[in-house]
């Protein structure tokens, strides 16, 4: 009974070891794949953490968040200023026609800052899918450069990762590529200039 107990064991224990997968290969033959061949990124640490966010990520963040908070205050002045005329109407301080006046002035003034606000969005929008842009690229030619000696057969982004071995992280080394790589983009900037 105990060497059936223990069989029974072994083979539960050898059903949840690690197993390589076979992989596919261009030539249809199969190769292991091993866990070494695997790697992941915390691309959003990277992103956060790297010179580029630091340096023209986080005061374009700045800038639009700037900009949004004045956006916000126009528009509430302007309420404020029509709520006004609206109360001095009603208490019979101003005539109908300067009433009117003063809210089709109200009325231009809002229209000229809503045209305003757009265009200045649609440019935070361009510098944002710009700065994206950037970012995505950096981090791409980073690992491009990493892995061209295909040493990974899978590199993928930690936030679909539910569990995963920290031996498999690569973050550290993606950041510092990364980071290297600004330098060397924002140095040949500068000797063009």
């Amino acid at each position: 009974m105990k060497r059936i107990f223990f069989s029974a064991m072994f083979v539960a224990l050898a059903a949840c070891a690690p197993k390589s997968q076979p992989a596919a290969t261009a030539g249809g033959a199969t190769d292991e794949v091993k866990s070494y061949d695997i790697a992941y990124i915390q691309v959003e640490a990277v992103l956060a953490e790297s010179d580029l966010y630091k340096k023209e990520g986080a005061a374009l963040q700045e800038k639009t968040q700037k900009a949004q908070n004045s956006w916000a205050q126009r528009e509430k002045n302007l309420q404020a200023e029509a709520a006004k005329l609206q109360e001095k109407y009603q208490k019979g301080l101003i005539t109908t026609n300067d009433a009117q006046a003063q809210q089709e002035s109200i009325q231009r003034r809002a229209a000229s800052y809503q045209n305003s606000a757009q265009k200045e969005a649609r440019t935070l929008d361009e510098e944002n899918f710009v700065f994206t842009n950037r970012a995505q690229d950096l981090l791409q030619r980073a690992v491009d450069e990493i892995n061209a000696d295909g040493k990974y057969k899978l590199i993928i982004n930690a936030s679909a990762l539910i569990d995963a071995d920290t031996t498999l992280n690569i973050t550290p080394a993606v950041l510092a590529k990364v980071n290297e790589l600004y330098a060397a983009d924002q140095a040949e900037k500068a000797n063009k200039k």
